[in-house]
Order: C-alpha cells, then structure tokens, then sequence
C-alpha cells in the first residue's frame, strides 16, 4: 500500500531553504522511488495552531518501509541538516489507498 509523507514547514529563509535543503532533498526523494504530489507555499490555516503561511509538501512512496527507509537513510540525515536554523516542520507519515483510486 502507498505511504504519503505530509509535510508542514514554517521557512525563515526560503531563497536558502530551497536552494540548498529543497534541491538535495528533491534528488534524493527521486532516487529512493518517491515522488512529489504537492510543494506550495502559503498554507491558509483553518484551524489548530500550526501551519498559517506555511509551506506544504506531500510525497508519495511505494509503501511505509520506502519512505523511512528514505527518512532514516545517512544522505538524508546530511541534508535534513541543510535546514537547520531555517524551517521549523511537522512531518507526518501514513499508509491509504492510492490517491484517485
């Protein structure tokens, strides 16, 4: 069954966010067999208290074992650090039915 990361993040700097954690991310994203559903910015927060001007980004995985095996992998620890200081995210992990099917 698919596995979808949903991921919320409050950027302070996103010229630096995307350039350096954004790019190195998306490559390895691609290269450990997930893909993007969404990247966008400007969350409009309906309720709760996190997420108002957020980014959102959702990926899709073959299944749970792919996506951490992709979140505990060395390459990625090295690029979560290229975030450091410059997002505050909420990441969220779950297993569903493949979207639109």
């Amino acid at each position: 069954m698919p596995a979808y990361m949903i991921v919320t993040a409050r950027i302070a700097d996103r010229d630096r966010f995307i350039e350096g954690y954004g790019k190195a991310a998306a490559a390895l994203v691609a290269e450990m067999g997930g893909r993007y559903l969404l990247r966008a910015p400007n969350a409009v927060l309906l309720e709760g208290d996190f997420g108002a001007g957020a980014s959102m980004v959702i990926s899709e995985w073959p299944d749970r074992q792919a996506a951490l095996a992709f979140w505990q992998s060395p390459a990625y620890a090295e690029i979560k650090k290229l975030r450091r200081d410059i997002a505050d995210c909420q990441v969220l992990l779950i297993e569903a039915p493949a979207l639109g099917a």
